[in-house]
């Protein structure tokens, strides 16, 4: 029987016990505190980070394809001389725990923690290059303490402030609910209960105050174009010009148009249905259709109202009041429509139905007139019988003494008009708004302040942080925070007067602690500051930061901003976190779609391993495609990755079997052939990893390990060149197949460990081709293929090409009337 065929179910082949191999690295890894990061190192750093995640319980292979790529490319940066950074930690605030809490009535801190001991055995199972000594887990005091100091420091400087803001609400659990919490539109998940908005008082952050910079600095990034363009689009800047409308009772009303150009056009105005001035602008007759009208609008979600399907009719109501066009004179109504939204904006705008698709709509839907005030080219837009508006380029008319303006171009002229006549003025506004940090939930950072009858809102002082969250919360089935009923973290002292007080019952947005815990990772255990300076300016910024295009907008553009703030406080000496990002693409069930735990199309990695061993599956994984492109999932493809590392470790292990022996001679041509071949991998593998082209990168080993197959011979075991070539191969591994690379390498009788050589390197001369197959063609059909030297000029590739029999054959003795070369590849011989 042929052993080498044979497999158990323990991954067992040919000698090769890959579960057993596993278990005996981590275990000396581990002892041996192999990945702990020395501060003081003399090696330039490097500091790799993949996105921390949600401690749900389990990793699946999603996980592994998220972190076992990145641990790869880290890997290969510690064998390229570089001190790396390459920690782990534990996005361990949110929802999530507060649902497991009330459905299995367990507390959300013993849920948490529980499942972050699981993932952190399996992240050691899936050999990752963790210094599990700088571990982050962002529900521990020591580091949300420092969300609450960071807090502080924004209320100091007017980056944090209170007002009120929109929430849903379930009348039937009476409390809020977050915008995962609402399906369908406006039904609780909780108890089904239709839902409403309604006003509460809430803390943001004044992002937009750095909204110029964050746009600008987007073009100094090494990151990928598409999340580029999507934070671009969501801080949306854009130019235009402010024009005050009058009310009635001779009050101005601001609108910020990006279209001055159209303000002629301007027949009604629409103000969103949550406007503060809508109750004043109502009149009695119509106070009862536009207070109903705002009731139900508040119970339709933003996307629907600012849906464009045909199916979503436009509904408004008229207020009863009017307002002057400054530009025209006319009294216009004014109407509340829920396409209009409080948070974009002013919250009012103009419309011009001529030009505004859903002005249009509106028009057309209430009769109200629609005026063309821009005619295009070639055509004469008629209000009467056109069926949609135009937004395009034209010529203005029906606009005063700006008839005939071209425009966009004219655009400038009538901003400056707008000016000198006192009407209106240039503006740049972003679509960005401040960001909202505070949550009506429990599992969270505490927001530290207090309310004082006397003293007002009062900031916890330094000295009293953390604040804690109270561990004996009791969760009831209403989903209510336990926080608004837990008297004794609610009722304290007042830090100013010493007087009664109540502590803000709201806790942080989970995008705080994401907004900045890679600092922390510098210093994980410092005491009297978000993180050591020195260590900051060490590590920091992040060199490469890898992660799901998920989290293109918020995370990354909060994360950039607290960053920003920190260097305003003197903490960091740049501005921007990250200066190369990468994204990975999805891995799909084996059907396409997304994959479920509930639909059981989840693959766990755990039972995967057991089977194949982890360097099997981290193979696998890489191989499957583009890492940025993920792909549908399949299993076929581990048996092949383990018919590969069979091979290696037949070919390693065969090697060491006879490397006390005297190295014994070997001919020039075998010897430039295993020259060639390590050299060529070497550079291939290199690049690829640098390129994050995984799959062609593991093609590369493959590819080397068949040559080696191919050319192995009892004689050759003995060579230098062959036991260079065996060596180079393992090194080249060692970053994809940790354990697999220690064990092999410890045969060979390298140094432990591994992990702590140099990557080999390569010259590019040995790395080239002697020779290469020349395609030729007669009228770019295939007739012939001739091996060449690997540097044959012009010339001689024509003569070569001309003299072979099958083109003599095709050109039947006529002179060809033109040789096409293309270097190193082909000549095309045009008869």
């Amino acid at each position: 029987m042929d052993n080498s065929q044979s497999t158990s179910n323990r991954g067992t082949v040919s000698g090769y016990d890959a579960v057993a191999i596993q278990s005996r690295w981590r275990d000396r890894w581990q002892a041996d505190d192999l990945y702990r990061v020395d501060d003081n190192s003399p090696l330039p750093k490097w500091y790799s980070l993949t996105m921390y995640p949600y401690p749900s319980g389990t990793l699946h292979v999603g996980h592994w394809y998220a972190f076992a790529v990145p641990d790869v490319f880290a890997r290969y940066k510690r064998m390229n001389g570089f001190n790396v950074l390459f920690p782990m930690g534990f996005d361990a605030f949110g929802l999530p725990a507060e649902n497991a809490a009330i459905r299995h009535g367990i507390h959300p801190a013993t849920w948490t923690y529980d499942n972050i001991a699981h993932m952190r055995k399996q992240y050691d199972q899936m050999g990752a290059m963790i210094d599990w000594s700088r571990e982050v887990i962002s529900s521990d005091p020591e580091f949300y303490h420092w969300n609450q100091w960071i807090f502080l420091r924004m209320l100091e400087r007017g980056l944090a402030y209170r007002k009120a803001g929109p929430v849903w609400w379930c009348p039937n659990d009476k409390t809020v609910l977050a915008n995962e919490q609402v399906i369908d539109g406006n039904i609780c998940e909780r108890c089904g209960a239709e839902v409403s908005r309604r006003d509460l008082e809430q803390w943001y952050f004044r992002i937009t105050e750095y909204a110029d910079e964050l746009l600008e600095c987007l073009n100094d990034l090494d990151w990928p174009e598409r999340v580029i363009t999507m934070q671009r689009n969501w801080i949306g800047r854009s130019e235009g010009a402010r024009v005050a409308f009058t009310m009635e009772n001779g009050e101005a009303l601001d609108f910020f148009t990006t279209r001055p150009d159209t303000v002629w056009g301007a027949t009604f105005m629409v103000l969103a249905p949550e406007h503060p001035l809508v109750p004043s602008l109502t009149t009695e007759a119509q106070r009862e259709e536009v207070e109903a009208y705002v009731d139900r609008s508040r119970r339709r979600s933003d996307i629907e109202r600012m849906s464009t399907d045909d199916e979503n009719e436009r509904t408004g109501v008229f207020t009863g009041s009017t307002i002057r066009n400054p530009i025209t004179d006319e009294q216009i109504p004014i109407w509340i429509a829920d396409y209009v939204l409080m948070g974009y904006g002013t919250g009012a705008i103009m419309a011009v139905p001529a030009q505004d698709q859903r002005d249009f709509e509106f028009a057309r839907t209430f009769g109200l007139p629609i005026r063309v005030v821009i005619q295009p080219d070639g055509e004469v837009l008629d209000p009467e019988t056109m069926t949609e508006a135009y937004a395009g380029p034209g010529t203005l008319v029906n606009s005063g003494q700006f008839n005939g303006v071209r425009v966009p171009e004219g655009v400038p002229a009538i901003i400056e008009w707008l000016q000198s006549e006192g009407r209106g003025a240039a503006e740049v506004n972003f679509r960005l708004r401040d960001w909202l940090i505070s949550r009506q939930r429990y599992w969270g950072t505490p927001i530290p302040v207090v309310y004082c009858d006397g003293c007002g809102i009062v900031p916890v002082p330094d000295d009293q942080l953390p604040v804690l969250l109270p561990l004996d919360a009791e969760f009831t089935p209403t989903g209510q925070s336990p926080l608004v009923s837990h008297e004794a973290f609610l009722n304290t002292t007042c830090p100013s007067c010493g007087g009664e007080a109540r502590r803000e019952t709201d806790t942080m947005d989970t995008f705080v602690d994401s907004s900045w815990y890679w600092f922390r990772y510098t210093s994980p255990h410092e005491a009297n500051a978000p993180f050591d300076k020195d260590a900051a300016a060490r590590w920091t910024p992040v060199n490469l930061y890898t992660g799901g295009i998920e989290h293109a907008i918020l995370h990354l553009l909060y994360a950039r901003f607290i960053t920003k703030v920190l260097n305003d406080l003197g903490f960091v000496e740049h501005r921007e976190p990250f200066v190369r990002l990468r994204n990975q693409g999805i891995i799909l069930a084996a059907e396409g779609t997304k994959m479920s735990k509930s639909r059981g199309t989840q693959v766990a990695p755990d039972e995967l391993v057991a089977v194949h061993g982890a360097d099997v599956l981290r193979l696998h994984l890489m191989y499957l495609g583009p890492w940025d492109q993920g792909g549908p999932w399949n299993d076929r493809g581990l048996t092949g990755m383990e018919r590969f590392l069979r091979r290696v470790y037949t070919l390693a292990v065969d090697t060491a079997a006879v490397i006390d022996q005297p190295e014994s001679s070997i001919d020039a041509s075998t010897e430039r052939t295993l020259q060639r071949l390590t050299h060529a991998t070497i550079e291939r593998v290199s690049r690829d990893i640098e390129g994050f082209q995984f799959n062609t990168m593991v093609a590369a080993l493959i590819e080397m390990s068949n040559a080696l197959g191919d050319l192995r011979s009892d004689d050759l075991l003995t060579t230098g060149p062959w036991r260079d070539a065996i060596r180079t191969l393992v090194l080249l591994l060692a970053p994809s197949t940790p354990h697999l690379s220690e064990e092999l390498w410890e045969k060979l009788q390298g140094e432990y460990s591994v992990h702590h050589r140099s990557w080999p390197t390569f010259d590019p001369e040995k790395a080239k081709e002697d020779s290469i197959e020349l395609i030729v063609q007669v009228n770019g059909k295939l007739r012939d293929k001739i091996v060449v030297p690997a540097g044959i000029s012009e010339e001689e590739a024509r003569k070569v090409a001309l003299a072979s029999d099958r083109v003599a054959e095709h050109l039947a003795g006529s002179e060809p009337r033109r040789v096409i070369y293309v270097p190193g590849k082909l000549v095309n011989v045009v008869a």
